[in-house]
């Protein structure tokens, strides 16, 4: 299983990053696999820590990959990582292993603390879309854009009958950022 997480993580010099990943289970713990190269990889190199955010604020997913990693953060409890203040539930990890690899090291976590700050009512099919529209961008590198098009041509159909205002803000940043893509090619 995988689930879509916001993880935060810091520099040796104490500076904050935001990165959408998805965290894998493997058994009572959570895999961290950023791939190489990444800031997320190498502060988890210099700080073994991180925090897993939960939140159904879909800007956050899409923000993070467009050059919105401005969100609000507040201390954690039992790691030198601050957690989203928005997060509706966070769990804060400690690296116990590092599996090497060429392209995707793999960070086993185990949580150390975990805390709710807030009910969650589910998500809608816009939501899920703006997710796996958001993972599509973080691979744009890795993926035919006919893939890319086709996959967020199905997606905007949800997107079109559920979609609210932020769903809605939160696509249109993930649709800027592969026409700015584009142009750069």
């Amino acid at each position: 299983m995988i689930r879509e997480t916001i993880v935060t993580s810091v520099s040796s010099s104490g500076r904050v990053h935001m990165a959408p990943l998805g965290l894998i289970a493997e058994g009572d713990a959570w895999i961290i696999a950023p791939f190489l190269p990444s800031i997320t990889l190498d502060n988890l190199r210099a700080v073994p820590f991180a925090v897993a955010n939960h939140s159904d604020d879909v800007r956050i997913f899409a923000g993070c990959l467009t050059g919105r990693k401005d969100w609000p953060v507040t201390g954690s409890h039992h790691v030198p990582v601050p957690r989203l203040l928005g997060a509706l539930t966070h769990w804060e990890l400690a690296v116990e292993q590092v599996v090497e690899d060429e392209s995707r090291p793999r960070f086993r976590c185990r949580i150390v603390h975990c805390a709710n700050h807030g009910g969650f009512s589910g998500f809608n099919r816009a939501q899920a879309a703006v997710i796996e529209a958001a993972i599509l961008v973080s691979r744009r590198h890795l993926l035919p854009r006919e893939k890319i098009d086709r996959e967020m041509s199905y997606l905007e159909i949800a997107l079109t009958k559920t979609a609210g205002p932020i769903e809605r803000e939160a696509w249109d940043w993930l649709q800027q950022e592969l026409a700015r893509n584009d142009s750069k090619n």
